[in-house]
């Protein structure tokens, strides 16, 4: 019986990871209407509503993305010009689901 078990877990485990491992883009889009679209365009066109804010579809090409995931889990300031900009702090969850959404929507530099 403890043979089965082993790999019985393994197997769940594995098939589970991918579901933790991925944010939900949906779900991002939504945290960046509720969070930043009062200064920020949040979607693939349209003008930010405060001209110091870029629009997010072209924060990959200002920074590494990898650097913005890091500054969200630290809470972002760094970056931000003003006290305008408030400090948010994001749970992994959220974090994760608005990277997958930003991934969604970066244009590159041109276009």
């Amino acid at each position: 019986m403890k043979r089965l078990t082993i790999p019985l877990l393994a197997a769940s485990l594995a098939l589970a990871a991918p579901a933790f491992a991925k944010g939900s883009a949906a779900q991002g889009k939504k945290i960046a209407e509720v969070n930043c679209a009062e200064c920020h365009s949040v979607d693939r066109t349209g003008a930010s509503k405060n001209t110091k804010s870029p629009p997010f579809r072209t924060l990959g090409q200002r920074y590494p993305l990898q650097e913005l995931e890091e500054s969200l889990g630290e809470g972002i300031m760094v970056g931000h010009e003003g006290p305008e900009m408030p400090l948010f702090e994001f749970e992994p969850q959220e974090i994760e689901d608005l990277m997958a959404y930003l991934k969604t929507i970066q244009v590159k530099k041109g276009k």
